[in-house]
């Protein structure tokens, strides 16, 4: 039996009521695609179409099997498109669209992509972007970015970042890659979050929650007052962050760089909303609450435990 046929034996056998006890081989397989929250999110826009009167309910009720049949054809293509892709069924569609974007040390930018998505990027961010007929694509190689996504039914939009994944049809969120973890703030909609097989370790992440991904598996989220100005007005909220992550946005940021703490300190868990503005100023403020000091290096500077 060929794949396409095994597939769509799974998809029937999904849709089915009647469908016998034992299930195909591919029958996991296409649930996960009907349970992918990106569909529901597509088909929670259906809402906006009008109640239908009673002879539009008896109407589709008459046409279920068709539908099924119909829907099953197009979980299938789905889950086949990347191998019909290169097979020429979109012959004569236009090229993906490719491009780099990056900022120094410093340095903020914006950008609007085809599709009507905007990105802010932080100073040192590097990502690289792919959009083509069946979906978008980001590659968050280092550094941050608010992602701003124009909604669109048919072609999700996901983001990787080391080795993590985030799945949207349309919202808006910030991603952080810092110290081997990527954090995740939600700041309108709902995304997927976890690994970028989509497994059993993701999760969604709806507004004002955030998330972390870190050895392999995506946290439990915890609430943030998603209203409130973040690094893009030069403001931080330290709650949930350490004094390394602490360093490295400030880092992406003018003025004299901060060498990487040793272990002790970077450790420290911080609280608290403080400007971005001056970094000297503010870890000298944290510096008297949490047992350090800040020690002209150069033109860098130096973090050095209390009596160390």
């Amino acid at each position: 039996m060929s794949r396409r046929t095994a597939l769509r034996d799974a998809a029937r056998w999904v849709l089915h009521d009647d469908a016998p006890a034992a299930s195909p081989s591919l029958a996991a397989e296409v649930r996960e695609t009907l349970d992918d929250p990106a569909l529901t999110e597509a088909l929670e826009q259906a809402v906006g179409f009008g109640r239908l009167s009673d002879g539009d309910i008896r109407a589709m009720r008459a046409a279920r099997r068709r539908t099924a049949a119909t829907l099953g054809a197009a979980v299938i293509v789905a889950m086949v498109g990347a191998g019909t892709w290169s097979n020429g069924w979109f012959k004569g569609t236009s090229a993906a669209i490719v491009a780099h974007y990056e900022t120094q040390r410093g340095q903020q930018r914006d950008v609007t992509l085809a599709d009507g998505s905007t990105l802010h990027l932080n100073g040192a961010t590097s990502l690289d972007v792919t959009l083509d007929q069946r979906q978008r694509l980001v590659a968050l190689n280092r550094g941050e970015a608010y992602f701003d996504i124009a909604h669109e039914n048919v072609r999700p939009f996901v983001v990787h970042a080391g080795s993590s994944a985030t799945r949207v049809l349309g919202t808006a969120f910030d991603l952080d890659v810092t110290r081997g973890e990527v954090k995740l703030s939600v700041y309108r909609g709902r995304v997927r979050f976890g690994g970028a097989a989509m497994g059993a370790y993701s999760l969604d992440v709806p507004a004002g929650w955030r998330s972390r991904f870190t050895n392999g598996k995506a946290r439990a989220p915890t609430r943030f007052d998603a209203t409130q100005q973040d690094w893009r007005q030069d403001w931080v909220d330290t709650d949930d962050m350490r004094l390394g992550d602490l360093v490295d946005a400030l880092n992406r940021r003018d003025g004299p760089l901060v060498m990487d703490p040793p272990p002790a300190l970077a450790g420290i868990a911080l609280t608290g909303r403080f400007k971005l503005d001056d970094s000297r100023q503010l870890l000298g403020a944290l510096g008297a609450a949490y047992g350090f000091t800040v020690v002209p290096d150069g033109d860098r500077l130096r973090l050095v435990a209390t009596g160390g």
